[in-house]
């Protein structure tokens, strides 16, 4: 059975019901504090929104997204997709996005897929879906199905903020990949986004207090980063091979 997080009341209640399931989770709860939900908007423009967000930062995202929304009012599947390519490149639109955007729209008219209606699917199913479309991965799937529907039990296991905060909650000597974050996440379904909820506030609050940058694509750059050690090893490699 599917439950949803449309509400700040949905939010509290799955906590409750993810730190019975897995009481390990009580001190990284404590340490989160309350935070809030966060929702955006479901259906076509809401999976746009993220294709716009996909490997930029939050500045960036936001600004091509906002001209993007304003290029098109309503923001309909047959008008954008059927826009010129020159047009939206001068939005800030990439070619590969482009080409993400007309397939989902072209998915969307044929009625291959329901963008709304995807929220209803069990987790995994619902993610088979989304990442059947051109140009989303699972990350992206994910993302929608949380923020965009507020499924409880999707869960990004590929974000790297999510991880860390995996690594850091739970003592463990490396950040956990996205398989391995996934086997872990079993004990919480079907509340696995509420996890991811958690594991964002508990990473924020974290980081807060070692004085680091919130902003999400500074998070990711700072996670991802490689240690001088793993620098040298690089480029005594490339020097090797020539």
């Amino acid at each position: 059975m599917s439950h949803f997080l449309h509400t700040q009341a949905d939010l509290e209640a799955g906590v409750a019901q993810l730190l019975k399931a897995d009481p390990r989770l009580k001190p990284v709860a404590e340490k989160a504090g309350s935070f809030a939900l966060r929702q955006r908007e479901p259906g076509f423009p809401g999976l746009c929104a993220i294709v716009c967000g996909q490997q930029l930062s939050t500045a960036s995202a936001a600004a091509i997204r906002n001209r993007l929304f304003a290029a098109f009012d309503p923001f309909h599947h047959d008008t954008v997709r059927k826009a010129r390519t020159d047009k939206l490149k001068r939005l800030g639109l990439s070619a590969p996005k482009i080409k993400s955007i007309r397939e989902i729209g072209k998915a969307v008219a044929s009625g291959k897929i329901d963008l709304i209606a995807v929220g209803n699917m069990d987790a995994d199913a619902a993610h088979a879906a989304l990442t059947a479309l051109h140009g989303i991965g699972p990350w992206s799937a994910d993302i929608y199905l949380l923020f965009c529907l507020g499924h409880s039990d999707a869960f990004p296991a590929g974000d790297l903020a999510v991880q860390e905060s995996a690594r850091i909650a739970f003592n463990l000597r490396k950040r956990p990949d996205a398989k391995a974050l996934t086997k872990m996440a079993e004990a919480w379904r079907p509340w696995r986004g509420v996890a991811a909820h958690l594991l964002w506030a508990y990473y924020h609050a974290v980081k807060r207090r070692d004085g680091m940058s919130l902003d999400p694509a500074t998070q990711a750059k700072r996670i991802a980063k490689p240690s001088k050690k793993t620098k040298k090893k690089t480029k005594k490699r490339k020097k090797k091979n020539g």
